[in-house]
């Protein structure tokens, strides 16, 4: 990963508008004509190949051609000659392999050594593809529990999906462990797995179980650069999962990498806060509970995640384990290699502990909310660290402390042998004794827990009210990491200024989604929204509520007012002729999923050049005052922002 050290130190001096702008991808070179056409030719022969194999369950594994070189000639991809060459090998590639469907056969799916594939993402219909190397004793019939190494690549700038699958076809990588499988992210780019790059290494990863019998207790964690921040990132928040984590150089947060805290650079009270969902050093204490191992040349400034990363695992009475490559600056030493292969080697024969006697767990949000068979459903106020450490003491008593917390659910699935079923379990939750109803029958058990006031009680179900929990907590970034709609307004807006501004904003958001997340943002005109649309996706609308019909729907069910003379926040009403509202909320007319309004992914070109700063920029809500242009980093001069209270009601104080 490239840290773009001088241009940022500069640029962030300036105000937001006025920074030269470092655009990614970069602008590719001229495709001569004759060249134009033979890929365009070649794209449309495919097209037709890929429409007629619609429902075979690898057509995915062709798509992934098509879409490569799709990308590339629409969005001025091929940065080199060589990239027009590898397009048109690509199309061939994807012509063999659909005519071996068109035969009934997939050979790939057989075959060892490096291969390519792809799955169609839940988040917005693309095709995304990944690599693998499969060990040369795999076979579909080998009664084998395959071990799985994720690895995550580091920066590339021109890492288009060309490349990408071109690299996956000819390069074995930098660690391949002999006996199991390695697989290779694109983690739709060039994001350092945040946001749809973090879910397209669990869409990946789940897509490689359906073809191979994965060991889930020997899944490992690895990644160098970028991918070294990737795998800080996956390791602290979804530890969970994996029986190691080894990152090696990357970053593991954002201000003291970035250089805000050296330069004194103040953020908005609400990016702070924002900071503690991406920050891999607010979850430190996770790594109780998976190993980690971290790398780093002696001699490379990226070493400053490491030394961060050990500081705040030593605050939480844990040691950091690494590995230091001597006299190197940026890349591995043959030594460290065969010194990371064999720890990786020993940790995987170990493997993942699924159900550990003792379970140390800390969080700042609900969208985090797993350690093992802790599961925190509640918590007092987001942005505000939660914990849990919990433990089984003899074989039926669970002791449990928390801080922060208001629900959690302990869940001991068959197998987890940790209680004994002809015992009632004991449950002393922060020094307070509860009987749990039910008892253990064939070795599972879950009990549900809530806190009123001061006082722990067994929960009942409370799907039906409206609060903060998984996977609907915010921010507005969160309704892009599963399936999402724009809807798109047909209607006139109640000022015209503010529709200009929803339609540019609608456009940059889609540009946006392209160029860095890899899809094409789903769109449908509000008057075409469908029940299975509103049951499926979360509803991203533009415009108002005289401008779309689906926001007029919803309007009143909503904490903003918004008329033709005004936007209403509570006690702050602000001119509806020069502002606009942004927020996420959950959807009145299906409250599992999300409304968002008048917004895309939150980061914009400001964080492009440096991967630590593709964070979240806005919380639950905002009002925009659009007299003041969208730059690189904003959408207009935030009037106000803030979050939701945990029942997602308007708090008083936070930016009222």
């Amino acid at each position: 990963m490239k840290s773009f050290a001088l241009f940022l130190f500069a640029a962030t001096m300036l105000p937001a508008q006025t920074q030269p702008l470092h655009l990614i991808p970069p602008p590719g070179v001229a495709v001569p004509e004759s060249d134009q056409r033979a890929l365009k030719g070649g794209l449309d022969r495919l097209a037709k190949r890929i429409d007629a194999l619609r429902g075979n369950p690898h057509v995915a594994d062709v798509m992934i051609f098509h879409k490569a070189v799709r990308y590339a000639l629409e969005g001025n991809e091929f940065f080199t000659a060589e990239d027009i060459f590898r397009g048109k090998e690509l199309l061939r590639l994807g012509n063999e392999r659909a005519a071996d469907l068109e035969r009934g056969d997939a050979p790939w799916t057989r075959a060892t050594g490096l291969v390519v594939r792809g799955y169609i993402s839940k988040i917005d219909g693309s095709v995304q593809p990944y690599g693998l190397v499969a060990p040369p004793s795999f076979a579909p019939d080998r009664a084998h529990k395959w071990r799985v190494d994720a690895w995550f690549h580091g920066r590339g700038e021109t890492l288009s999906e060309i490349s990408f699958l071109w690299d996956r076809m000819h390069n074995m990588g930098q660690f391949t462990p002999r006996d199991n499988i390695v697989l290779h992210l694109y983690g739709r780019y060039c994001n350092a797995s945040t946001f749809a790059g973090e879910v397209d290494f669990f869409e990946a990863l789940n897509d490689v179980k359906k073809n191979f019998n994965v060991d889930e207790n020997r899944i490992l964690v690895r990644g160098f650069s970028m991918g070294g921040a990737s795998a800080w990132h996956i390791g602290a928040h979804y530890g969970t999962d994996f029986a190691a984590v080894a990152p090696g150089a990357g970053f593991a947060e954002t201000k003291d990498f970035f250089g805000y805290t050296k330069r004194g650079t103040t953020l908005t009270w609400y990016e702070e806060k924002l900071l503690h969902l991406t920050n891999a050093t607010d979850y430190a204490a996770n790594f109780f509970n998976v190993p980690v191992v971290a790398y780093n040349g002696d001699k490379d400034a990226q070493k400053q995640a490491a030394d961060v990363m050990a500081t705040n695992l030593s605050a939480e009475g844990l040691t950091l384990s690494r590995v230091i490559g001597e006299n190197m600056g940026h890349g591995y030493t043959p030594a460290a290699i065969a010194q990371l292969d064999t720890m990786m080697d020993a940790l995987a024969r170990k493997g993942r502990v699924s159900y550990p006697r003792e379970v140390r767990f800390t969080t700042w949000t609900l969208k985090f909310n797993r350690m093992r068979w802790v599961v925190v459903d509640g918590i007092e106020k987001h942005w505000e660290r939660a914990r849990v450490n919990a433990t089984v003491e003899g074989d039926h008593t669970v002791k449990v402390s928390t801080s922060g917390v208001t629900a959690l659910t302990l869940d001991m699935a068959p197998g987890a042998a940790l209680l004994n079923p002809a015992m009632k379990a004991a449950v002393v939750l922060d020094g307070q004794s509860l009987t749990v109803p039910g008892a253990l029958t064939d070795g599972s058990w879950v009990a549900h827990f809530r806190k009123n006031e001061a006082k722990w009680a067994v929960a009942e179900d409370d799907s039906k009210t409206l609060r903060k929990r998984h996977d609907l907590q915010g921010p507005i970034d969160d309704a892009f990491m599963s399936g999402f709609l724009n809807v798109r307004p047909t209607g006139t807006p109640m000022n015209a200024a503010v529709g200009k501004w929803a339609q540019s904003e609608q456009e940059h958001a889609a540009k946006l989604w392209r160029t860095q997340m890899r899809g094409d943002a789903p769109v449908k005109d509000d008057t075409a929204v469908t029940d299975a649309d509103i049951a499926a996706n979360n509803l991203v609308v533009w415009g108002d509520p005289q401008s779309n019909k689906v926001l007029a729907r919803i309007i009143d069910k909503l904490p903003v007012r918004w008329t033709a003379d005004a936007v209403t926040l509570g006690a702050r009403r602000f001119p509806a002729a020069t502002h606009a509202a942004v927020l996420i909320y959950p959807n009145p007319l299906n409250p599992k999923k999300y409304v968002v309004i008048n917004s895309g992914i939150t980061f914009r070109e400001y964080a492009e050049p440096n991967n630590s700063l593709q964070v979240a920029y806005l919380p639950d809500y905002a009002v925009i005052d659009i007299t003041t242009p969208p730059d690189p980093k904003w959408p207009g001069k935030v009037a106000v922002a803030g979050f939701f209270g945990e029942k997602w009601e308007l708090l008083p104080g936070d930016g009222q």
